[in-house]
């Protein structure tokens, strides 16, 4: 034979073997689950034996040591036989911490078997299923001016999204529809991503026309899940007379006019002085 086909012809079979292997390996087919922090839930396996033989006392172990979940009940679960080309199913109950970080997890397994016609000869697969921890989008808004709001006067009014999820929130902008004020600037203000246990503002130029405006707006985003969202709100605006503002010490009165007054007889008491003293000096 000649001796440079020799490596040929073990790479062919090595890669023979490994093909064999694959196409006899026990597989496992889940579901992509997805779950909440600290809330329980079901995820399913699907055990089925591709192997060229019946296999017995198959048992299904997930290996959460490494990983921030907790199973609820035995992480272990037996299968008493499995027919060539036939399948069964076990099934965990799961429950990620409560501070988890939300996003994608690899749970590792291990299956373990026997062969049904050979009981001495054990069999062992590690393997890993995708579960996707949410997070549930938690909003909080709130209205306010940024100094004190006097009807007819110019000034800013600032909604505040708080977001008390799990999860950031992207893509934020708000819309307002103006009841009870005029807007000076646009309507629409893109906020951009808040962060978990986080806030962010949008601010608006306005004149107040009644005493009892509402902040109504259009608030859309995209959640943890990339999904469009849209949140619609009023909220009430406290607006005073100006009477009002003066009584409770919120405004200081103008003293415009005053100052107007004064520089008025200012200049009168000094036209006439100089004309005396224009006369005085004639004379």
């Amino acid at each position: 034979m000649d001796s440079n086909r020799i490596p040929t012809i073990i790479a062919g079979t090595l890669l023979l073997v490994l093909i064999i292997n694959l196409i006899s390996a026990v597989i496992i087919d889940v579901d992509y689950v997805t779950l909440y922090p600290g809330e329980e839930g079901r995820v399913s396996l699907n055990v089925e034996n591709n192997e060229n033989f019946d296999i017995e006392d198959v048992s299904v172990a997930l290996v959460l040591s490494e990983v921030p979940f907790t199973s609820v009940g035995s992480s272990t679960k037996d299968v008493d036989d499995i027919d060539e080309d036939d399948d069964d199913s076990v099934s965990f109950t799961l429950r990620p911490s409560t501070d988890i970080v939300p996003g994608d997890y690899d749970i590792p397994y291990t299956v373990k078997y026997v062969d049904a016609g050979n009981n001495t000869e054990d069999f062992t697969e590690n393997g890993s299923f995708g579960i996707r921890v949410s997070a549930k989008t938690d909003l909080d808004f709130s209205a306010e001016t940024r100094e004190t709001a006097v009807v007819g006067k110019e000034g800013q009014v600032s909604i505040e999204i708080v977001n008390r999820g799990l999860g950031e929130i992207k893509s934020v902008s708000v819309q307002v529809f103006p009841q009870g004020f005029e807007l000076l600037s646009n309507d629409k203000v893109f906020v951009g991503t808040i962060d978990a246990d986080d806030s962010d503002t949008a601010t608006f130029d306005v004149i107040y026309k009644n005493k009892n405006p509402v902040f109504s707006a259009r608030v859309t985003y995209k959640d943890f899940d990339n999904k469009d969202k849209t949140e619609t709100v009023s909220l009430p605006v406290r607006v005073y007379t100006e009477e009002e503002a003066l009584e409770l010490g919120l405004i200081d009165k103008s003293n415009t006019w005053l100052y107007i007054g004064i520089g008025i007889v200012v200049l009168i008491l000094w036209y006439f002085w100089r004309r005396a003293r224009k006369r005085k000096n004639v004379g």
